[in-house]
């Protein structure tokens, strides 16, 4: 009786295990799949002439690895920005100087921002020095909005989704 019940449980733990393997497999894949989707430009393509070709996340936007002063940070393309956006909190992080106070316009009304210089932004291989920025205190997130006064500077080409970015 005693290796009948043993036997038993052996052969339910070893169920249990394989539902367990096969459900994490199922993350592994189907986490990948959410990535490609909200974060298709996880890896910044950079042709051979230094342009940057993106692809629009399953929001429509374009989000993308890149870099502030040499540190890492996402950005989220924004034409509609005049500057750079960076939250208060990641500003902190930055090392960044709060400037001047002025006044912005957002889709949820105005609100106080700071001016602020950043030494270098960089999105693959485009690359800008003393560029402005502002830092904002309201902006919740690690999310950097990057406008115009780094757009500007390039020629951007939208066909379908994908974004291309030229110097």
């Amino acid at each position: 009786m005693q290796q009948d019940s043993s036997q038993r449980f052996i052969a339910r733990l070893f169920a249990h295990l394989t539902w367990i393997i096969i459900l994490g497999l199922f993350y592994l894949f189907f986490q990948d799949k959410w990535q490609q989707q909200h974060d298709p430009n996880h890896h910044v393509m950079t042709t051979t002439n230094t342009s940057v070709v993106l692809r629009r996340n399953r929001q429509g936007h374009y989000i993308a690895p890149g870099r502030i002063n040499g540190l890492p940070v996402r950005f989220l393309l924004d034409t509609g920005a005049t500057d750079i956006s960076i939250p208060g909190d990641l500003a902190d992080t930055l090392k960044l100087t709060a400037g001047r106070a002025s006044y912005a316009r957002t889709a949820n009304g105005t609100i106080k921002v700071y001016a602020t210089q950043l030494d270098s932004v960089a999105l693959g291989g485009l690359s800008l020095q003393q560029v402005s920025a502002h830092i904002n205190p309201h902006m919740q997130g690690d999310t950097v909005l990057l406008g115009m006064s780094f757009l500007q500077h390039l020629e951007l080409i939208q066909k379908g989704d994908t974004l291309t970015l030229k110097p």
